[in-house]
């Protein structure tokens, strides 16, 4: 027999906590995070404190023909995710990039010109990199066969596109099919032969969404970092005679990606018991000089109970800086009016520690 959320003696109306939270979801959560006599704490339905976010459990190498591949599990989300390299050659490309004259003024060491680009800029231009987001067919109940695609999935190609280009995770350098020009050198015997670049890799990274219970995009983002951080690339050099690109076939000899950091994104949600038609252009310490209940409560890592509920989110995008400590890359804001910059800098606190998981899981990503 069914009991309730309180620990109270079952009565015959009692509901199964599944089917309280679907005739109810909104009035099943509250029921968790508002205290009671049995529990001063809030604890959210899966068992977990607000503060407390899912750990990511990552395998990576498991798919057999791609450069670099990932499975990344956090709760009951599964995100599977393959790079596949191929060769751009630049004769191919309608508009060569063409490098930005450093600017003169001040210290160039940071290799941005004064028009503000930097060593990703070459990326961005040339699109050598082409993430792609699929929500597979059952990954949840909003996702049934025949159902039409939704425009979720191209939301979050592009923010992993531009996440991609922001936190310029991958060297340009990686990238290039040089080759070392004979003529220079004949020409200027003083110097050396002058590097052309023939030809680019181009990483297409395709991320399918298995599993989703909430909070898709860091699931994603961490599978696509994970893939990458698995990836190689094939040995490969400019034959002058047939005017191609030749990879070596030899394993050994194929080069790994270098990641430039290691950025990792944390979403938080706020579920907020507020009337939002009443609270329209009022803040909660006016909601509570009328007399209304303005309780609210920041869940870390939101599954798809907590995502249905909360109008507000935060993603927090953390990078550790050359020094060792964290920096923040990205902040991200959708909704509400409860986060302001003091609960911000706890939510960035909370993702620099959010961080540590992830680069645990990273770590040991071959177990």
């Amino acid at each position: 027999m069914a009991t309730d959320l309180t620990g109270a003696s079952p009565s015959a109306l009692a509901f199964a906590p599944e089917t309280f939270a679907k005739l109810q979801p909104k009035s099943y959560l509250l029921a968790h995070l508002k205290p009671s006599p049995s529990r001063k704490q809030p604890v959210r339905p899966s068992g977990r404190s607000p503060k407390e976010s899912r750990k990511p459990v990552v395998n990576t190498g498991s798919l057999t023909f791609s450069n670099g591949s990932a499975v990344v599990r956090v709760g009951n989300t599964a995100v599977v995710c393959g790079v596949r390299a191929e060769i751009l050659r630049t004769s191919d490309i309608p508009q060569p990039y063409r490098a930005p004259i450093p600017s003169t003024i001040g210290n160039n060491d940071d290799a941005q010109d004064q028009s503000g680009a930097g060593p990703g800029d070459e990326i961005e231009q040339l699109q050598l990199i082409v993430p792609n987001v699929e929500l597979s067919t059952g990954c949840s109940p909003e996702h049934l066969p025949g159902s039409p695609p939704t425009t979720l999935a191209q939301s979050l190609s592009a923010r992993v596109l531009s996440l991609l280009h922001i936190s310029q995770l991958l060297d340009p350098a990686d990238l290039r099919i040089t080759y070392k020009d004979p003529v220079s050198a004949e020409e200027n015997e003083d110097e050396p032969p002058v590097k052309v670049t023939k030809a680019y890799w181009t990483l297409y990274i395709d991320t399918l969404v298995m599993s989703l219970d909430g909070n898709a995009f860091d699931a994603i983002w961490g599978t696509v970092v994970a893939a990458l951080s698995d990836t190689t690339l094939p040995a490969a050099h400019w034959d002058a005679d047939h005017e191609t690109v030749v990879c070596s076939p030899t394993i050994a000899d194929a080069k790994a990606l270098k990641l430039n950091g290691l950025p990792i994104a944390s979403t938080f949600a706020v579920f907020d018991t507020l009337d939002p038609q009443r609270s329209t252009g009022r803040t909660k310490a006016g909601a509570e000089r009328d007399g209304e209940e303005a309780d609210y409560w920041v869940l870390a890592d939101p599954d798809a109970l907590e995502e249905e509920l909360c109008g507000e989110t935060v993603t927090v995008v953390v990078t550790p800086s050359k020094g060792g400590s964290g920096g923040v890359l990205r902040l991200e804001k959708t909704g509400g009016g409860v986060v302001g910059k003091r609960m911000m800098k706890d939510l960035v606190k909370s993702a620099e520690d959010r961080w540590s998981d992830w680069d645990a899981a990273l770590t040991r990503k071959g177990g």
